[in-house]
């Protein structure tokens, strides 16, 4: 008898226990691929301070969610594919991964021909790389192009409505979360002004960096100000918009807490 209530009790403790103190659930190493173009970019040191913001962007998250940027300087849905790129992000990509796809400035550029693409193409392409995304059972996120800085008054203009939309349409048709990166930063970067959001663009006078003696005026590139910035609003939205992402951020050191 005793040791039959020996036993119920020993049980009853580790059914308590358990119930107070619920077994962690470690969370599947998961990672997440970057297409795109310089915007997006990692860069090499001959062009800093030029960023992309996918080099912030990828520290943002837990040690069990790898980044890995495909995105190149001057690429196209048209040449990401022709030069092999797209090919050899899907061969990395694994069940549970994310693909974050962002084109546009250069599928739009009429004047390059050598990157540009029609809008019937630009479509195609998008789509075809949201189909192979979800045949390696792993899921594609749209971005809208950012935002150039050409100011009209005190708001930037839209310079992308064409492509932008463009992408718009097939994340509502395939049904795909979409961070509508042209939005977001052309009201971002136009709340700061046009003197305060020059200082997140590549903009120098001569003398002041190695790599650009001469000075750069530069409304298409960020620097690593405005990189930061640009990945924050990527980081933002997927907060707002609850998506899983959300729960693999990096946690905060504690005494940043205090």
């Amino acid at each position: 008898m005793k040791t039959t209530m020996r036993k119920i009790k020993s049980r009853w403790v580790l059914t308590l226990a358990f119930s107070l103190f619920p077994l962690s659930v470690v969370a599947e190493p998961v990672t997440l691929h970057l297409a795109g173009d310089s915007t997006m970019a990692e860069k090499d040191p001959k062009d800093y301070p030029e960023t992309g913001w996918g080099q912030p962007f990828s520290v943002f998250f837990d040690s069990d969610t790898k980044v890995i940027n495909y995105a190149k300087n001057g690429r196209s849905t048209r040449t990401f594919k022709s030069e092999g790129r797209w090919k050899k992000l899907l061969g990395a990509v694994t069940p549970g991964d994310y693909v974050f796809i962002q084109f546009g400035h250069n599928d739009e550029s009429l004047h390059k021909k050598d990157r540009y693409t029609t809008p019937e193409t630009f479509y195609n392409n998008l789509a075809e790389f949201v189909q192979d995304t979800r045949a390696k059972k792993a899921t594609p996120i749209l971005l809208t192009p950012v935002t150039r800085r050409y100011f009209d008054g005190k708001v930037i203009n839209e310079t992308h409505a064409e492509y932008s939309a463009l992408t718009r349409k097939l994340a509502v048709e395939k049904k795909l979360a979409l961070i509508d990166m042209d939005t977001l930063t052309r009201a971002h970067f136009s709340a700061q002004g046009d003197e305060l959001s020059k200082l997140r663009f590549m903009h120098l006078a001569p003398g002041l960096h190695p790599n650009y003696p001469k000075g750069v005026t530069d409304d298409t590139h960020f620097n690593e100000l405005g990189a930061r910035e640009a990945a924050q609003l990527v980081l933002q939205d997927l907060i707002r918009q609850d998506h899983p992402l959300a729960q693999r951020l990096r946690l905060p050191d504690p005494k940043h807490l205090q």
